[in-house]
């Protein structure tokens, strides 16, 4: 709504309407089969979820590892890369079992992302008799940071503050 001039809002209003047959209209339906007759629903259900995090997981670990795309041509290659994938991914589980232990029930991927916030910097200066100081320091971590470094018992300044005159 504009004022007197007819030059400055004084109000804003809107509404929000849905674009039939996008995902806000119709968010998918799942369809999951299997041959295990004795599952009810919600096993069938928990185990879906579980093959995706644990699918999600891979994805995420296999990228950060450098193991994606696989290119092996001998097979003990592609069980070296399988075994390191499962390593990873247990190593994975074991912190968010720790992490759950404490109330913090994220996602892999948030807390990937909460995890990737903190710096550690060097910064060098010049001293006037031409040597050089070299200062390495880790940033603050942010509070979620702190909470997922309490839970796991680490130190929220790792590697401490490092000086070196050269």
């Amino acid at each position: 709504m504009p004022d007197e001039s007819g030059k400055n809002a004084t109000a804003l209003s809107w509404k929000k309407e849905y674009v039939a047959g996008t995902m806000a209209t119709h968010p998918g339906v799942y369809c999951l089969r299997t041959n295990e007759l004795n599952w009810d629903e919600e096993k069938l259900w928990q185990t879906y979820a579980t093959l995706t995090d644990i699918e999600s997981v891979f994805r995420s670990l296999k990228s950060e590892l450098g193991l994606r795309p696989v290119f092996h041509q001998k097979e003990k290659r592609a069980d070296g890369h399988l075994f390191i994938t499962v390593l990873a991914y247990q190593c994975v589980q074991v912190i968010r079992s720790k992490l759950k232990e404490a109330g913090i029930t994220d996602s892999w991927a948030t807390l990937r992302g909460i995890l990737q916030v903190q710096r550690r910097t060097t910064t060098s200066m010049r001293r006037a008799d031409g040597r050089t100081i070299h200062v390495r320091k880790t940033s603050t971590a942010e509070p979620n940071l702190m909470r997922i470094y309490k839970a796991l018992g680490i130190d929220v300044s790792p590697g401490h503050i490092k000086k070196l005159v050269v």
